[in-house]
């Protein structure tokens, strides 16, 4: 049976390589490539998109009323979402080290770079980087969230999950005492699969 899972495991890792693959072909096709963490276009391609730009004015002008009106609300989740990322940061910077957990990386889940988009104007780019901030913010949370599950409690569910988060694969059988009792310690330290 871990033959099975762990061939399923390798497919799955065999497509999201050949996923990124063909990302990384779409950056040829329209004409971009990033250094340092930053996207360039060629000089015609920046031209063409800043054609395609819609000014703020038709931008609101042709914006649903109820998509004004509840911009606010959305938009009132920036402080808590700001708060919950400290408290997060802080949380691994002093927890993680003492479990023996390695720190999740930030910077590889908030990714904000669709204001270099010229297509895109002061609204939607405002747009686009809180959509990047929050919903990157999500995922580095559920990530040390991850991590800090596989330490306490690596038991997989009874129920089927809907979503499941990347180390829930390492997890141990719910129902199976005698196999929790005699891998516990090496499943909550085991993250060679990080390096």
């Amino acid at each position: 049976m871990e033959d099975t899972i762990q061939s399923i495991l390798n497919k799955i890792k065999e497509l999201e390589g050949q996923l990124q693959q063909e990302i990384e072909t779409r950056q040829e096709k329209f004409y971009y490539h990033i250094k340092r963490k930053r996207v360039y276009f060629e000089a015609q391609v920046r031209e063409q998109h800043r054609l395609l730009m819609k000014t703020v004015y038709r931008y609101l002008h042709d914006a649903r009323i109820m998509s004004v009106v509840t911009a606010p609300v959305i938009y009132s989740l920036f402080i808590p979402a700001v708060f919950m990322d400290m408290m997060v940061s802080a949380y691994q910077t002093i927890c993680f080290p003492v479990y023996g957990v390695p720190r999740v990386k930030r910077s590889d889940y908030i990714v904000i770079d669709r204001h270099y988009l010229r297509y895109l104007n002061g609204i939607e780019k405002l747009n686009c980087m809180y959509c990047g901030y929050f919903n990157g913010l999500i995922a580095y949370v559920r990530e040390v969230a991850a991590r800090t599950e596989q330490h306490w409690c690596p038991i997989k569910h009874a129920r089927k999950v809907k979503d499941l988060h990347n180390r829930y694969k390492f997890f141990l059988d719910y129902g199976d005492g005698n196999t929790y009792r005699e891998h516990i310690e090496k499943v909550r330290r085991d993250f060679s699969d990080l390096e």
